[in-house]
């Protein structure tokens, strides 16, 4: 099979699906290796960069996603007539914070770390998307663990949780995820 050819099914393996596709089963789709198949990718990825397409490749952790490009949101959004997502309140970017950086991690612990309830936050980031239940901690009580979602990846441009910046002291996560992650001042 043609290289070309193989570009244009993953193409349209991206496009139809419209939510990540691991590699593994894109390349088992092909009957081809995983380090073909990764290349391949990998070589559209760039040719979309820099070509500025409409649309790009991400990556999510060992999976891929075919997206619109946000050079064009404004265009999208005036065409949709979008109304642009409310921003993430203070508390709201501190329960992330401490979610993204200790996961999984539960209310209580979270709790702990802010020194006041945390109940509507995390029940907020769950409804956004951006939080999910990983589990039960085999404690008693068996209280809920939270962790990120790949919209939270998707969200802030990582492609997986090793891409997050490193946090060297606990007291800087919240300092950091707002400068770094979430671009504000």
């Amino acid at each position: 099979m043609e290289t070309k050819n193989i570009e244009n099914i993953i193409e349209a393996i991206l496009f139809a699906k419209g939510e990540p596709v691991s590699l593994k089963n894109i390349a088992n789709t092909l009957e081809k290796s995983e380090q073909d198949v990764k290349e391949i990718i990998e070589n559209l990825i760039y040719k979309y960069e820099e070509e500025k397409k409409g649309i790009k490749i991400i990556k999510i952790d060992n999976s891929y996603q075919m997206c619109t490009n946000p050079d064009y949101f404004d265009y999208i959004k005036k065409l949709y007539n979008i109304i642009p997502k409310k921003a993430l309140s203070q508390a709201l970017l501190e329960t992330l914070a401490i979610i993204a950086y200790k996961q999984p991690i539960t209310k209580a612990q979270i709790e702990y770390i802010r020194g006041v309830s945390s109940e509507h936050a995390v029940n907020n980031l769950i409804k956004y998307e951006l939080v999910e239940e990983k589990g039960r901690l085999d404690a008693p009580g068996k209280p809920i663990l939270f962790g990120t979602t790949d919209n939270f990846l998707k969200h802030f441009g990582f492609s997986s949780l090793d891409n997050m910046p490193t946090i060297t002291n606990e007291d800087d996560i919240k300092k950091q995820i707002e400068n770094e992650i979430f671009n504000l001042k």
